[in-house]
């Protein structure tokens, strides 16, 4: 992501950060969903040479590592990547893999948005306090955790397509269609065969966590730059 445009959203979500005001918040959150919306539709420009799909796997560690695979893999389909669980590595203690495929600008974006959303996931949960009576607390926090993942699935797709219907080139859904073409193919070169799976959940946490996602700050940091955490970036190719 060009860094003047990182640093423009950095800064609308500062502002949403500090403010008190939820209806402030929203609306800093907001503007910076669509700047980043923005700048995907403004990189399918490919400019000199062509562009051909790239992908990464992200690692994520236990506990609730199938909840956080499945925020990161949500967060990468909204901004038009492709998502697969490849499971853990043997000895990983509950880990999970992440293998993300789609153009260079999408995949970065995905990673912006992914680092930020997982430490607030993370932070969200640890002031989660079930409601009495809850029969299950691990069932709860289970369901706030999808409730979360699927909200900003939400409000990230519902800024994608307004940026997606605002784009002034007549062209635009002729190549992300392409885009999205070449991404499969990519994929099933790679893995062809593929399983798809639902999450389940018996949990009644699920309003709250979707609640809370409502309340995310959509962007705020660069996963590059906290690779460090449990949920760094491991590799690409």
């Amino acid at each position: 992501m060009r860094e003047r445009t990182l640093e423009r959203v950095r800064k609308l979500l500062a502002k949403a950060e500090r403010t008190d005001n939820e209806h402030e918040r929203a609306t800093f959150m907001a503007a910076a969903s669509a700047l980043m919306a923005k700048h995907g539709i403004d990189s399918l420009d490919p400019g000199p040479g062509r562009q051909v799909p790239g992908d990464r796997i992200v690692t994520l560690s236990a506990p609730w590592a199938r909840e956080k695979a499945r925020l990161v893999s949500l967060v990468a389909q909204a901004v038009r990547c492709r998502p697969l669980l490849i499971g853990g590595l043997p000895g990983d203690g509950g880990g999970q893999r992440v293998h993300v495929f789609g153009f260079a600008a999408d995949l970065e974006r995905a990673d912006v948005l992914a680092t930020s959303l997982l430490l607030q996931m993370a932070s969200g949960l640890a002031g989660v306090r079930p409601p009495e009576p809850v029969s299950s607390a691990r069932a709860y926090r289970r369901s706030w955790l999808l409730g979360f993942a699927d909200e900003v699935h939400r409000l990230l797709r519902e800024a994608e397509d307004q940026a997606e219907e605002r784009a002034p080139a007549a062209g635009t859904a002729l190549v992300l269609a392409d885009r999205r073409a070449e991404v499969e193919r990519a994929v099933a070169a790679r893995y062809p065969r593929i399983r798809t799976s639902v999450p389940r959940t018996s949990g009644t946490g699920y309003r709250d966590g979707v609640a809370a996602g409502g309340r995310a700050d959509l962007g705020r940091t660069r996963m590059g730059a906290a690779r460090d955490a449990p949920e760094a970036l491991v590799g690409s190719s």
